[in-house]
């Protein structure tokens, strides 16, 4: 672990290599599990604010859910998150042939709206635990993820470098390149600097 700015990072983001390999896993991390995605507060708003252009995407036992949960709820453990289909499926899910994608960046890749999807969804396999003074970014392994991670090793492309735009998108530009710093030092110096 080392920190940058205000986050406690993994090593592990830096030294194990992922990208995502849909033709093998279908998208199971969005119908695995057994809470909706996370949330941030203000993304609440924002799924409040799209739903209607959302919705034509989804499937009709999405919709359900939805109707009947809210676009967006308080799980188990108090933290905010997506509603799911009889706690399997995220409600936001639909499928082209096997594969589950998601509804709202289907909406995206449309243009009908601006938002991609929840920051969390974005980030995996990265996930981030927000503290009062501090958040934790950690590599969140998953055996459903194999395919993704010997994809990963084969492109040797790190978790990190496969998340860019989400880790750019949640944490700033700064950030990132700071990241990038440790990633070269850790290549060259087992024993990265404590920042």
């Amino acid at each position: 672990m080392f920190q940058l700015g205000k986050t406690i990072v993994s090593e592990a983001i830096l030294e194990n290599e992922f990208v995502c390999n849909l033709s093998s896993c279908h998208g199971a991390c969005c119908v695995g599990g057994d809470a909706g995605a996370p949330l941030l507060e203000d993304e609440t708003r924002i799924m409040d604010e799209i739903y209607d252009k959302v919705k034509p995407f989804l499937r009709p036992e999405g919709i359900a859910a939805i109707e009947e949960q809210g676009k967006w709820i308080i799980g188990t453990d108090g933290t905010l998150e997506t509603p799911l289909i009889d706690n399997k499926d995220c409600a936001y899910v639909i499928f082209d042939g096997k594969t589950a994608l998601c509804g709202i960046e289907q909406a995206y890749n449309q243009g009908l709206i601006d938002w991609k999807k929840p920051v969390s969804c974005h980030l995996y396999p990265i996930r981030v635990k927000d503290f009062s003074e501090f958040a934790a970014v950690n590599y969140d392994e998953w055996d459903i993820c194999d395919p993704a991670c010997a994809l990963g090793k084969e492109l040797e492309v790190p978790v990190y470098k496969f998340v860019k735009e989400a880790l750019i998108r949640r944490f700033g530009e700064d950030w990132y390149m700071e990241l990038e710093k440790v990633a070269s030092e850790l290549k060259n110096n087992p024993n990265p600097r404590k920042r």
